[in-house]
C-alpha cells in the first residue's frame, strides 16, 4: 500500500522533530514547518534522503562548517536561510 500524501507529511514532520542532536531539531522543524506543505514530490523526495543523513553532518552543512554533497546543497541552502533567522 502506498503511503498518502498527508501520510508523508506527517511523517517527514515528524522525523524532522526527532532527531539526535536537539540544534537539528530545532533547524529541521522550522524548516518543516515553513515549507514541506509546498515542496514538490521531488523535492520531499530529496528531503527525506536527508533526514537520512547523521546529524552531525546535517549541523556542519546547516552552519556552512563543511560544504553539503552536491545533492543536497540547495536544499541545504534553504534549511540554512531559516537556520540564520
Amino acid at each position: 500500500m502506498s503511503e498518502s500524501h498527508e501520510d508523508r507529511l506527517k511523517r517527514l514532520k515528524m522525523r524532522s522533530m526527532r532527531r539526535g542532536i536537539k540544534e537539528m531539531d530545532l533547524i529541521l522543524t522550522a524548516y518543516a514547518d515553513a515549507n514541506l506543505a509546498k515542496m514538490s514530490p521531488a523535492a520531499l523526495d530529496t528531503y527525506d534522503a536527508l533526514l537520512h543523513e547523521n546529524d552531525q553532518d546535517l549541523y556542519q552543512w546547516v552552519t556552512g562548517q563543511v560544504a553539503p554533497p552536491m545533492a543536497y546543497s540547495g536544499l541545504i541552502q534553504d534549511v540554512s536561510q531559516v537556520f540564520q533567522k
